[in-house]
């Protein structure tokens, strides 16, 4: 059987808030969002504004060839940076839509009731439970695995310990870190697909020597996306520390890397406050103690 499709699109790279404008238009201005594609899977990884391009993206594609939007949604984390373009996901609102829809509880509080929340008015006009597609929201743990296998079939979701047996080669397997260094914790996911992986490390903040916890989680793999929210001088600056904000300096992201033993590392989760100019030289400098490094920008695709 010949290599299946695995990649990953960035449509959204920025953490915090959008930060669209003449002095962001190389990189992008749009907060997290994620596309992959994994053989005949649509993986979507956080809804932050980047999400809305790709709505329209697939809803281009659906009146095209008439073929139904079916999508495994991913949310590392609810912060409003992570889960803001969601209202505005057209495809959500298309009754042949199925959404496949899994994350952490925050707190006490469901995933689905995080989600309406965010939408009840007055400050949205349409409520989640209007929304015209089919919805599956559910809650999943750090002990559990997400499993993709034929196009048409729903997702499975195994205990890592006893429910499931051997992958076939081109099933898609989704392995799950909780990481507590990001308030109320975050979520660090680990696709596979045969061999390749790829690992998705956004809002996490570096130990004194390294993060052991997702260095063993992203040992080997093909690609890993590290938040890179700071440079040195920011995080340690002595008016305004950034130390337990839950954000990782570049240099931190690439002790990861290095560690881990990874094929290639992109730096993402930009501070708003940083340009297209500043992104450049943070690249230069990164890649000169990691050569496979790249910083995230929107529109970029990357084959695992």
């Amino acid at each position: 059987m010949p290599e299946q499709t695995f990649s990953v699109t960035f449509w959204g790279v920025r953490g915090g808030y959008p930060k669209p404008g003449p002095t962001t238009n190389q990189f992008g201005g749009n907060t997290t969002c994620l596309e992959v594609r994994a053989g005949h899977h649509l993986i979507i990884i956080d809804a932050g504004t980047g999400i809305i391009d790709l709505g329209e993206k697939l809803m281009a594609q659906h009146q095209a060839d008439g073929k139904p939007i079916v999508a495994t949604v991913l949310f590392t984390h609810t912060h409003h940076d992570h889960t803001q373009g969601f209202p505005f996901f057209i495809p959500s609102r298309l009754g042949s839509s199925v959404l496949y829809i899994f994350g952490p509880k925050w707190l006490h509080q469901d995933l689905e009731a995080v989600l309406a929340h965010a939408m009840l008015p007055p400050v949205f006009p349409v409520a989640l439970d209007e929304l015209g597609s089919l919805r599956v929201i559910r809650n999943i743990s750090e002990s559990e695995m997400i499993v993709l296998s034929e196009p048409a079939a729903p997702p499975q979701v195994c205990n890592i310990y006893r429910d499931y047996e051997a992958c076939s080669p081109w099933e898609v397997r989704v392995m799950i870190l909780r990481s507590y260094s990001h308030p109320q914790g975050v979520f660090v996911y680990r696709l596979e697909m045969g061999d390749r992986k790829l690992v998705f490390a956004t809002d996490v903040e570096g130990y004194a020597g390294g993060d052991r916890q997702l260095i063993r989680f992203a040992r080997q793999a093909d690609l890993l996306i590290h938040d890179a929210e700071y440079t040195a001088e920011e995080y340690l600056d002595k008016n305004s520390p950034r130390q337990g904000w839950g954000h990782s300096t570049w240099e931190m992201a690439v002790e990861v890397a290095q560690a881990a033993g990874v094929k290639k590392l992109v730096l993402t989760h930009h501070n708003a406050h940083h340009d297209d100019a500043f992104l450049e030289d943070m690249e230069r400098q990164a890649q000169a103690l990691f050569p496979v490094t790249l910083v995230a920008r929107e529109g970029l695709t990357l084959k695992i």
